[in-house]
Order: structure tokens, then C-alpha cells, then sequence
């Protein structure tokens, strides 16, 4: 029993920095016709420790703008908190409202240049005049990709291929939505990590419908 419990903690902080404990999460970003669906699970874990077990992952960037965050909480909060005063000014300045790709990059820059002391990869998604809807993935090295649709954290593993398999263009909003809670669910169920309830965002042009479930579409109950 010792050795197994030496081995496994050996092998998830094998690759940690001294002091440094694992973390996880699901964060997922869906396009459909006129906007984009984002989601997170609402787990917050410092190693095999659930520290919180409701938490926002889910940040408003401006008006028609999100981010999922994934990493490290403290990082990712500080980054979000940057990114909105940019948006804010820009939009002072310029009058109008931000574009989804101002922000991506903005904060892509932030984490390329803090790659060595951050821990943040993160999705940006949102609507904007220019492209519409719009997904960007910012991996925790800081490279910045648009991409159809978007998934990240520990429990991405596990969804892969349910993702793959299920996503298509030119969804409706309740069809992004559905896919989006039922990737969450089987991430949650299968990474320990990630866990609570589902938190969603649809964002379109004409505004932004925020909504959670506590009860789960597939899996066991989650505490």
C-alpha cells in the first residue's frame, strides 16, 4: 500500500516544479449560426484537493466577448482583469466595440511574454462587427490559433473523439449548447479533476444568455 501510493504521487508531480501541485479543468468553445457557445466545469483542484467546487471559469472580457480559463486560477484571473481594462480603453479610444481577435492577441502577447512565470492556456470566443463569430485557442506557451471550435484542459482528453464526431457547421443555438453540456459531462465524469456543475455562455450579436446545470446529461451524480 506505501509503494503504491509513493508511485502514484511520484507519477502526477513527476513533472511539477518544487512546490508547484497539478491542476484541471474542461473549458470548450462551440460556433453556431450568428454566435459561439463557451463552457466549463466549476472545479477548482490543487492536486487530489477540490480547493472550490463552484467556480467561475467563465470571464466577460467586453461586451460580446469571453474567455475560459485554464491553468493556473490566480494567473488566469490576472490576465482576464489586464485584457478587460485593455478592451475598455481600446474602446474609449477608438469608439468602437473590441474585435475578438484585439483581445486573443493581447493576451496571447501577455502569456508569451510571462511563458517562464505563468501557467494559462485559455479560449477566447465572442462576437464582433468584422468576423462574427470568431474561436481562439492561446495554448500556455502563448501561441495564439483560430480555429472552428475550441476545447482545453485535463478533461479535453477524454472528448476528444465525442467532439470530433459530433461537431458541425452551422448549428443552432440549443444544438451548440446540448453538445457543449454533454462533452463537459463526459470530461467531468472521467477527469478527476474537473467536476461541480456546467457553466454555459451563448454570445450573439443581440446579447449574451448565461446559464448552468446542476444535474448532469450523463455520468454519475456530481458533489
Amino acid at each position: 500500500m506505501t509503494t503504491e501510493v509513493s508511485m502514484m504521487h511520484s507519477a502526477e508531480s513527476q513533472n511539477l516544479k518544487d512546490g508547484e501541485v497539478s491542476t484541471g479543468t474542461t473549458i470548450i468553445a462551440i460556433p453556431f449560426q450568428g454566435g459561439v457557445v463557451v463552457g466549463a466545469d466549476s472545479r477548482t483542484s490543487t492536486g487530489s484537493y477540490v480547493a472550490v467546487r463552484t467556480s467561475d471559469k467563465i470571464a466577460c472580457l467586453s461586451d460580446h466577448i469571453y474567455a475560459c480559463r485554464s491553468g493556473s486560477a490566480a494567473d488566469t484571473q490576472a490576465l482576464t482583469d489586464y485584457i478587460r481594462y485593455y478592451l475598455q480603453q481600446l474602446k474609449i479610444e477608438t469608439g468602437r466595440p473590441a474585435r475578438v481577435k484585439s483581445a486573443a492577441h493581447l493576451l496571447q502577447k501577455l502569456v508569451y511574454q510571462n511563458k517562464d512565470n505563468l501557467s494559462a492556456g485559455m479560449i477566447v470566443a465572442g462576437w464582433d462587427p468584422v468576423e462574427g463569430p470568431a474561436i481562439y485557442s492561446i495554448a500556455l506557451g502563448g501561441t495564439c490559433l483560430k480555429v472552428p471550435f475550441a476545447f482545453s484542459g485535463s478533461g479535453s482528453l477524454y472528448i476528444t473523439g465525442l467532439l470530433d464526431s459530433e461537431f458541425r457547421e452551422n448549428m443552432t443555438k440549443e444544438e451548440a449548447r446540448t453538445l457543449v453540456k454533454k462533452a463537459l459531462a463526459h470530461a467531468m465524469a472521467r477527469d478527476g479533476s474537473s467536476g461541480g456543475i456546467i457553466r454555459t455562455v451563448a454570445i450573439t450579436a443581440e446579447g449574451n444568455d448565461r446559464d448552468y446545470t446542476s444535474q448532469l446529461p450523463y455520468g454519475p451524480v456530481s458533489y
